[in-house]
């Protein structure tokens, strides 16, 4: 009898609890960096934890979008190995899985890096934010401006070396190839030092491996504390708020080179289609809140908000861009 009027309440209550509020389990989630850690993948999925853990204002008694959110870093081919494990592997079907993408990842889907990939491949969830290019040099640099680095860059391009994350033809890559070409430099004349992730670059720059980085400025902002760098130029249409509110555009210093970073996350592709929708609805909601928009700058990225069908038209509008950009540099495999 004892075991009775112990266990039977709770059986009364699970039988009298409606079937939608037994449904509304926040989930465990994991967030997958496609890179070490570091760098603005990383951010990435910090920033989405930040949000999801938050309290969901359409949920009662303030319970968060999710019970927890564990971030798994999967380096390897600048995305490709990360590719790979949710949409060729038994990961494709993962509802609660997440995928960090920058605009790096629609580069490289672009010009074949990830083999016989498609944008449609898998399903694109939200587009958490976006940042720009950057260039940035150690604070100890003889480099004051981007001026003085393009004219070391043109006496002496072999005693320069530059990090990027990447191979030739990557984002980081391309950022700075633009610039030297606006500056009459012949890219192929550069050194570039490929490393994989924002993070590895900032540490090969601090160890004095290479002098230069192209990077982006939400890793900039994220370590404007520590005072280890300077940056040279931003790469967008004008100077841009916070931190870096001091650092002239590369047009102010006479080198149009605009370059805006969209990053966000995607899903297996055989991910049921409801679950798609709710994590569609959920980041909708998510990235609604004040505390998400003040995160969101922390982390030194910019409001640039789509999920679903807008975002996944988006992917595939700038893919194409991406492709014809690719060809007209002789890049395309």
């Amino acid at each position: 009898m004892t075991i009775l009027r112990t266990v039977v309440p709770s059986l009364l209550l699970a039988l009298l609890m409606p079937p939608a509020l037994a449904a509304q389990a926040a989930p465990d989630v994991d967030c997958v960096v496609p890179s070490k850690p570091g760098g603005a993948m990383d951010l990435t999925c910090k920033l989405a934890r930040k949000g999801l853990l938050q309290p969901d204002p359409a949920a009662s008694a303030a319970a968060p979008f999710a019970s927890s959110v564990r971030i798994s870093y999967l380096p390897g081919g600048i995305g490709a190995v990360a590719w790979r494990s949710m949409v060729s592997q038994r990961r494709r079907a993962e509802a609660d899985t997440l995928v960090v993408f920058s605009g790096g990842s629609l580069l490289n889907l672009a010009q074949g890096k990830f083999g016989n990939a498609k944008a449609g491949d898998v399903r694109w969830v939200a587009a958490l934010g976006a940042d720009y290019g950057m260039i940035a040099v150690r604070r100890d640099s003889p480099y004051k401006n981007l001026g003085e680095l393009l004219a070391a860059l043109k006496r002496h391009p072999d005693k320069v070396l530059i990090g990027v994350s990447g191979t030739i033809g990557s984002q980081d890559w391309l950022k700075m190839a633009l610039v030297a070409r606006q500056a009459g430099i012949d890219p192929k004349v550069l050194r570039f030092v490929a490393l994989e992730g924002g993070g590895e670059v900032f540490t090969a720059m601090q160890a004095g491996y290479v002098q230069v980085m192209s990077g982006d400025t939400s890793e900039a902002t994220v370590s404007a504390g520590a005072n280890q760098e300077r940056v040279l130029a931003v790469l967008s249409e004008k100077r841009l708020p916070g931190v870096l509110a001091g650092i002239p555009t590369a047009r102010e210093q006479g080198i149009d080179v605009v370059w805006p970073i969209i990053r966000g996350l995607w899903m297996g592709p055989q991910v049921p289609q409801a679950d798609y929708r709710r994590w569609v609805a959920t980041f909708d909601r998510a990235m609604a809140t004040p505390q998400f928009a003040q995160w969101r700058m922390q982390t030194g990225m910019y409001p640039f908000a789509l999920t679903g069908d807008k975002l996944t038209q988006y992917v595939n509008q700038a893919v194409e861009r991406y492709s014809r950009q690719a060809a007209e540099l002789g890049l395309m495999r």
